[in-house]
């Protein structure tokens, strides 16, 4: 879904001063003059929102480069910092034209989350006060969302130019690409940089996105929401700068937020993918070694099928993981296996008790004629053959299935 061209005239700022037979087209504001403070009654165009946490050495410039970027484009706009420091960081940013704001909580996305609240432009940026993001490459994406191409726009430091000393090489060639292709797979974002910082995108995305995380993994939420309700996101090389002041960035902690965050909203990919997978090798093992079929000079017995079995019952569990979770978790995106639409759209409790008491009963008949067989046989020990180990098999299913739906009705009934 991508948001539809907006209405424009020549320029968006209105023209004041035109004398002497000058056209309004032939004004052009600076960018003080199209910088608006909180009081101003005139609507923004955009509102650049930067979160801050001891930004004093970057803060003025990032806000000279928002006035060059507003200057390029001939728009109002608006500076928003939310801000969580204890240096001049906010000073200097209110006496550079900013508007400051300080959370009511910690975090980075909740930063970002407070910030978008009180935004009044109809398109809204972000990037780090840190001198990372020059803001002066705004333009280029914002022209991207207004003439409806995107409805977010990114600058792609890894298809742009790094300069030296701004990314570690771990960050550069491992954990960025990693990261980026854990949402692409995942999520369809289909994005080069998704960790980038530098975004503008339209209201109405933002609306779309719903995003709701307080903390660094607010960066992969955009990106999965976005690619998940079929926003369309589109790239543009950036420079990305050294930074200025110290990193609040921890690598390993950080990254595994994000991982985490990822995983936990694609049950599909994190139970059901992996679950149908054991569950098929299970039961091929198991149908190799109880019909004796042999493979060249390769046999099949007894402990294949229990090492079947034992991967057959991981398998189904990790299926009912995944259907469980995206019932009772609303993730980003819900699995949509086959089992799972199976298992969460037709079946109902009764069904599903029923299926698995048949299962269940099933295999313990077969359990009711060994017993049988073992007293006859005046309690000497019985061989174990594969049929034993698909009876258990099916025993074990058959109590998930059962407990399974139960747990399922009960999740339903109290959403």
């Amino acid at each position: 879904m991508s948001t539809k061209p907006q209405s424009e005239s020549p320029v968006d700022a209105p023209q004041q001063g035109a004398t002497n037979g000058q056209s309004a087209s032939d004004i052009r504001l600076s960018g003080d003059e199209l910088l608006l403070s909180a009081d101003s009654d005139i609507a923004p165009t955009l509102s650049v929102v930067m979160p801050t946490l001891n930004e004093e050495g970057g803060i003025a410039q990032c806000i000279e480069w928002v006035k060059a970027a507003l200057e390029d484009l001939q728009v109002y706009g608006e500076v928003v910092v939310a801000d969580s420091s204890t240096d001049r960081t906010p000073e200097i940013a209110e006496e550079n034209g900013a508007i400051v704001i300080e959370p009511d909580d910690k975090g980075y996305g909740y930063a970002y989350l407070y910030a978008f609240e009180r935004a009044r432009g109809d398109f809204i940026a972000m990037g780090d006060a840190d001198c990372t993001y020059d803001f002066k490459e705004l333009p280029k994406l914002l022209d991207m969302v207004r003439a409806g191409e995107a409805d977010m726009a990114m600058g792609s430091r890894l298809e742009g130019e790094i300069l030296p000393g701004s990314m570690p090489p771990l960050h550069e060639h491992v954990g960025n690409p990693l990261l980026t292709k854990f949402l692409n797979v995942f999520y369809g974002a289909g994005v080069s940089d998704a960790h980038s910082g530098m975004r503008v995108f339209s209201r109405d995305a933002w609306e779309t996105m719903d995003c709701s995380s307080s903390g660094m993994e607010f960066a992969s939420e955009m990106i999965m929401e976005a690619g998940a309700k079929d926003l369309e996101i589109a790239e543009k090389p950036i420079t990305y700068h050294p930074r200025e002041g110290e990193a609040n960035l921890e690598s390993f902690p950080d990254g595994w937020r994000h991982v985490r965050f990822m995983l936990v909203n694609a049950p599909g990919y994190l139970f059901s993918a992996p679950g149908f997978g054991l569950s098929v090798i299970g039961v091929l093992a198991l149908v190799l070694a109880w019909s004796g079929i042999e493979i060249g000079s390769a046999s099949f017995g007894i402990h294949t099928g229990i090492g079947g079995g034992l991967l057959t019952l991981a398998g189904f569990q990790l299926m009912l993981f995944g259907a469980f979770s995206t019932v009772s978790s609303d993730p980003v995106r819900g699995a949509s296996d086959p089992f799972t639409t199976w298992f969460t759209k037709r079946i109902s409790l009764e069904r599903g008790a029923t299926i698995g008491s048949v299962v269940f009963l099933a295999g313990l008949a077969y359990g009711g004629v060994l017993a049988v067989t073992w007293v006859t046989s005046g309690f000497s020990a019985l061989p174990i053959a594969v049929a034993d180990v698909v009876a258990t098999v099916a025993v074990v299913v058959g109590l998930q299935m059962v407990f399974g739906s139960f747990l399922l009705g009960s999740v339903e009934n109290s959403s």
